[in-house]
């Protein structure tokens, strides 16, 4: 198929093959696969080394030699993407077998697309994926809907790889959803399916124990809005209103948060 995978790597020797075998996996195959190393200190680059030597043809080996950030590393693999379409995924996520044939499916039936993510859910090491229903329920995400929520997460996007919008090159948090407003707001479309075809190996909040992860994606999603008032993308209303939004939303996953911790030391 038509489509450059791009995996940003950072210290992910662990996972790395189970996500590229999610990939290997899949009904139909992908053109290529791009592995951008963003200055890991471990053994990372040296394994995806060892990958692409299976087959030099079909993996691409981008490091990185400074840290930027997944923003960074994946738009140092869109460079190199010579495919029409890119589907992105982390490094420590996978997806279902049919994801690429059933999202390259649609968008080829709907070139009008500039953007198509999907749901995705928690599974567990060697987890069951199941069928999937042949139905295919999607919906028109708007900007203002991508103001309020987060739609779709980075491993379940796929998208035109010659859009002129890229990532916010160093910026580590919240970066991904500022690239589907921007991409909403300059009025190409954006399409989600409700399957979930990809599948996340940890949770969203409080996997790595810190509360500051949490305050600082807050301060991103904050950082995010200003972005978009100073450019005249949102007027002063909606401003304060998403930003009230956003902060409700931040009390209340750092008191699921807390609520987590206090079980755990109980």
């Amino acid at each position: 198929m038509p489509i450059s995978v791009v995996i940003p790597c950072y210290r992910c020797s662990q996972t790395i093959e189970r996500a590229i075998h999610s990939v290997k996996n899949q009904t139909e195959s992908p053109a290529e696969i791009i592995l951008v190393d963003d200055a890991s200190e471990d053994e990372t680059l040296a394994v995806l080394k060892g990958i692409a030597q299976q087959d030099p043809g079909f993996y691409k080996i981008i490091a990185l030699r400074n840290n930027g950030g997944a923003a960074s590393a994946r738009n140092a693999g869109w460079a190199k993407a010579t495919q029409p379409y890119i589907a992105f995924l982390d490094a420590d996520d996978t997806w279902h077998p049919e994801k690429l044939s059933i999202q390259y499916g649609y968008l080829k039936c709907h070139p009008e697309v500039a953007l198509c993510g999907h749901r995705c859910t928690l599974a567990g090491e060697g987890g069951e994926l199941g069928t999937l229903s042949k139905n295919i329920p999607s919906k028109m995400i708007s900007s203002r809907a991508l103001l309020f929520r987060n739609a779709f997460s980075t491993p379940t996007v796929m998208i035109k790889s010659d859009i002129p919008f890229r990532f916010p090159d160093g910026k580590r948090y919240a970066e991904d959803v500022y690239l589907w407003q921007l991409i909403a707001f300059e009025g190409l479309k954006i399409v989600r399916m409700e399957l979930p075809l990809a599948f996340l190996h940890k949770a969203a909040y409080g996997a790595g124990g810190l509360s500051a992860n949490i305050w600082r994606m807050e301060l991103a999603e904050l950082d995010n809005f200003v972005t978009h008032y100073r450019r005249g993308r949102i007027g002063l209303i909606i401003l304060l209103t998403i930003s009230l939004f956003s902060v409700a939303k931040y009390v209340k996953r750092l008191t699921v948060y807390s609520m987590r911790s206090l079980l755990r030391v109980g």
